[in-house]
């Protein structure tokens, strides 16, 4: 043996490299039948297989321009990166962006800006700015609420997102005082750090679910009295990234965990059905949310992708008819979001959220509903100048999925889908998630929330405003096409939002900072 073992360690390494390569060929040729390219190219055809495997990269890093990335540019992550570290997120020498480019946003400033008096709530606190209505004010709600942040964290599940990514983002609103959108996969320990919670539940009803698969009010009521951190309910019609189709978590994220807080199987892929079973038509949509209502005393939202507006409408006459609905609408924008779609679904069905958004508003405001409802815009709004647009459409407050993801540490992977996130974002793989730094990570989140919002108020106050909800349709101007190159949202959308009764920040001072956190019962 001893024999054998010298000869061996005497063969020089490059022809055990040889040998290697030759074996390599052998099996592509002979043995392999997957793989036209390592057939035709043994050898060399596996470069051509790793090179596309780090095409993203390559391109994210090498190839790709500051402004010309999707979903998010290099330019719009590091603003997002630089913001949540409390860095220098300016830009010199002017901007690099085309400003005549079809849709780009012209937020019109004041001759004379507002000037903040020395005693305003602002100078307090420059990342004061909360919500100017009220969730379930309307209704009469038990427990009315209003969200103590203009911008919040969107639906993202435990499941999809990793229990790190969680508790960082949960934590992180409750430092800057926003609210965490539990997405539809159920309320974890990991929603439970602090921070306010919307619990939003889906066509699996995951967290509230019965034995044969549908909503258990039993369950939902137990889930509110024993969570006060609980504070509104949102019934998921559709999601912007595959409106019409049920969501899929594969079973090699489904851990002993996951399958208790959803009520699943172990290693088994999770499949949401399409359609709900509590509801078929409006009609009972809208008992569902009277009932959910009267049983938890808590507000009620639905949130929905759109396409077709005949049932938005019949909504809002059913509305008109018993002065009953929901306290607030969130609209997804089609563009898609953090859920894993088809290209088919992600690329083609429901509306962007421009689109989708003034269509359902201007239905509301036709109709004289507005008032009645918190409208959430959610789909790419995590950008001051596009805040001031979605106020300027109606919007009331803003959810923010990606964004919030690369605040904590998401790097547009793209892999989602696959349990094999780098950053640990969106992963159950327990090695990648100790990179994820909780007390750090929720500092970011925080400090991303506030830079927005502090720029947000600059950019309101340029414009001649207290409160970004002062914003109207003619205060933004966006670039059309050729021949009608530039107009006012109320020109090329045909509506003028309804005038928000705002007073001043003080008053929103004074009704939400009682005894240090945001207080609901003196909003009314």
């Amino acid at each position: 043996m001893e024999v054998i073992l010298d000869f061996l360690g005497d063969i020089p390494w490059w022809i055990w490299l040889i040998l290697f390569l030759l074996v390599v060929a052998i099996r592509d040729i002979f043995f392999q039948k997957a793989h036209t390219i390592s057939h035709n190219f043994p050898i060399v055809g596996h470069l051509r297989y790793w090179l596309e495997s780090i095409g993203p990269e390559m391109r994210q890093y090498f190839v790709a321009n500051n402004r010309e990335e999707l979903p998010f540019n290099r330019i719009e992550r590091s603003w997002i990166y630089a913001s949540a570290k409390k860095e220098n997120n300016y830009e010199g020498f002017g901007t690099d962006r085309d400003i005549y480019k079809h849709q780009h946003i012209f937020v019109k400033n004041a001759m004379i800006g507002y000037q903040v008096p020395e005693d305003h709530p602002n100078i307090k606190d420059p990342y004061f700015v909360p919500c100017a209505k009220v969730m379930g004010a309307y209704n009469k709600r038990k427990k009315p609420y209003r969200p103590g942040s203009i911008i919040n964290v969107s639906a993202m599940s435990f499941g999809s997102l990793s229990a790190a990514a969680i508790e960082s983002l949960n934590r992180g609103v409750e430092k800057c005082h926003a609210y965490h959108n539990t997405g539809e996969g159920g309320l974890s320990p990991y929603h439970k750090q602090g921070g306010d919670v919307i619990f939003h539940f889906g066509t699996g009803y995951f967290g509230v679910r019965s034995k044969d698969g549908n909503l258990s009010m039993e369950k939902l009521k137990i889930l509110v009295d024993e969570n006060p951190c609980v504070k509104a309910i949102e019934i998921k019609l559709s999601q912007g990234a595959k409106p019409g189709k049920g969501g899929v978590l594969p079973g090699s994220k489904i851990t002993h965990e996951l399958a208790e807080i959803r009520g699943v199987e172990v290693g088994k892929d999770v499949i949401s059905p399409p359609t709900h079973k509590a509801f078929k038509n409006i009609p009972e949509l809208m008992e569902l949310i009277e009932s959910i209502a009267n049983e938890t005393g808590l507000p009620v939202g639905i949130k929905g992708a759109i396409g077709k507006l005949d049932q938005w409408e019949e909504l809002a006459d059913l509305m008109i008819k018993t002065g009953k609905g929901p306290d607030f609408i969130t609209i997804d924008g089609g563009e898609g979001g953090t859920g894993a779609a088809p290209p088919s679904f992600a690329d083609h069905v429901s509306l962007p959220w421009t689109y989708g958004f003034s269509s359902v508003y201007k239905l509301f405001l036709d109709r004289g509903l507005t008032d009645r409802i918190v409208f959430i815009g959610s789909g790419k709004l995590g950008f001051p100048a596009k805040g001031a647009m979605a106020f300027a459409m109606g919007a009331d407050c803003i959810n923010v999925a990606r964004e919030a993801m690369m605040s904590i540490g998401c790097i547009q992977a793209q892999v989602c889908h696959t349990n094999r996130c780098p950053s640990g974002v969106a992963t159950q793989n327990k090695w990648l998630q100790k990179g994820i730094n909780v007390p750090l990570k929720s500092d970011r989140l925080a400090q991303y929330f506030k830079t927005y919002r502090k720029e947000l108020l600059e950019i309101t106050h340029a414009a001649g405003y207290e409160h970004p909800c002062q914003f109207h349709m003619e205060d933004i101007q966006v670039n059309v096409d050729d021949d009608y190159l530039s107009s006012n949202l109320r020109s090329v959308f045909k509506y003028q939002k309804e005038k928000v009764d705002f007073v001043s920040m003080q008053k929103l001072y004074d009704c939400v900072h009682l005894g240090g956190r945001p207080s609901l019962e003196k909003t009314l």
